[in-house]
């Protein structure tokens, strides 16, 4: 971590960012961090490294926007970890970190998720709009403190349920840039394997199994019964009952397949419990989507070396510790779309990229297809009639590590060899792809 000096200079900044003082040294501070409220008892925890390359300033270099899913999980812990921050969860140094090609501002949202919290439990967000507007609190303050970052180009990048929420921010953001409400130079979103039609995920599952040899036709028989289950409770706006539904077509997957890991399909995740119990099944997706990103040797971190390096976090505030309560009340938003807000983005003209890991399964790669090929942007035709290509990770590289096609203001990336943590698994990949994003390499 950093030196003692530093780490006191470090303290210094953010007490007086905390105490709403404007910051004038020089040089920048490598890092940030502090609250915003967002509404009243409603306090969001944010984190940001200021971009660290050899031979570029943090002002030659765009800032990024990073959106952790669950909903409930912590981009400041899990992303900044696990993922993409300059440290790993050892401390060390990490070789792919995208801090040498960008600024990162981790967030963690929705409130009450890491290090963010609500004094009223009626506080959590139950919808996207909720998640939205709170988040546009945040930019508005964000962009208003670090006068440094308008001009900056700004880019949401995201994951999982965070790239249904990044949808919807962008959206909104596009809108209060043209308006002038929030001065920053929005470039556009990109999207992880995203949850931006949960139907199209859910009726790809079994095909996709299927194929690589992961169901039997039996098992495909009985995951696609369950998923046209799903299939009739969103056609008749069901969707609480969506959900529950959601849940038993995972659990038909596990039986079916000796516990495939969700978000892995090389790999199993032995469940926790097995329970068919009604009031057991948001504990069930929980644990299977939210708890797994604070596992023990992380929440050991959090809420030991980072808690106190932060000086900042209140007593009764645990990294993680209404994590649950922030996915449960998000529930009847889960199985809803946002294609419509895909096309909106597009049609405004801004950039949407979409990147999806070749061995994700709670997003695979064929749901994804099967929502773009939805779209209603006018360009559609001629972005699948592109032949993709293939990426290396360097010019010396001979193997493929994805394919890319583009055009106009949309973009496909296919990471080979990745799971639904790209960054993770596959870093130098994320890292140039991240680079291309921006408009640092082609």
């Amino acid at each position: 971590m950093a030196t003692g000096l530093s780490l006191l200079l470090l303290l210094a900044a953010a007490a007086a960012l905390a105490a709403g003082a404007v910051l004038r040294q020089s040089p920048e501070p490598k890092e940030l961090w502090g609250y915003v409220q967002v509404r009243s008892k409603a306090h969001m925890f944010w984190w940001l490294y200021y971009a660290n390359n050899p031979t570029k300033d943090f002002t030659e270099l765009p800032l990024i926007l990073w959106l952790q899913g669950g909903p409930g999980s912590s981009g400041c812990g899990f992303g900044n970890f696990e993922e993409i921050g300059p440290l790993d969860k050892e401390l060390k140094p990490r070789n792919t970190t995208w801090v040498q090609a960008a600024s990162i501002l981790f967030v963690d949202n929705p409130v009450g998720t890491g290090f963010s919290y609500v004094d009223d439990c009626s506080l959590f967000a139950q919808n996207l709009t909720t998640v939205v507007s709170d988040m546009m609190v945040f930019l508005e303050e964000f962009f208003s403190c670090r006068t440094e970052f308008q001009n900056i180009p700004f880019y949401i990048f995201s994951e999982s349920y965070g790239g249904k929420m990044a949808a919807g921010i962008a959206l909104e953001l596009h809108e209060a840039v043209q308006k002038g409400t929030i001065k920053c130079n929005f470039k556009g979103t990109a999207l992880g394997d995203s949850w931006i039609s949960p139907l199209d995920s859910v009726l790809s599952w079994g095909p996709y199994l299927y194929s690589t040899s992961l169901l039997d036709d039996n098992g495909l028989a009985e995951v696609t019964a369950v998923a046209k289950e799903i299939m009739d409770a969103i056609n008749k706006n069901q969707y609480g009952l969506a959900t529950e539904l959601w849940g038993k077509a995972e659990e038909v997957i596990e039986e079916n397949t000796d516990n495939v890991n969700f978000y892995n399909i090389m790999t199993k995740e032995v469940p926790e419990m097995k329970s068919n119990e009604q009031e057991n099944l948001h504990l069930r997706l929980y644990q299977r989507h939210v708890k797994n990103m604070h596992k023990e040797s992380l929440n050991e971190l959090m809420n030991g070396p980072i808690r106190k390096k932060l000086k900042i976090i209140p007593d009764c505030v645990k990294w993680g510790g209404q994590s649950r309560d922030v996915f449960e009340n998000m529930a009847e938003d889960f199985m809803k779309p946002v294609i419509d807000i895909v096309d909106q983005l597009l049609a405004a003209n801004v950039n949407v990229t979409v990147y999806n890991g070749q061995l994700d399964l709670i997003v695979d790669t064929m749901g994804q297809e099967a929502w773009i090929r939805k779209l209603k942007w006018p360009s559609l035709g001629q972005f699948n009639q592109q032949r993709w290509k293939a990426l290396y990770v360097s010019p010396e590289s001979t193997e493929t590590a994805a394919f890319h096609k583009a055009y106009e203001n949309f973009a496909f990336f296919w990471i080979l060899k990745a799971g639904h943590m790209v960054p993770s698994d596959q870093g130098e990949m994320a890292l140039k792809m991240v680079k291309m994003v921006t408009q640092q390499q082609h």
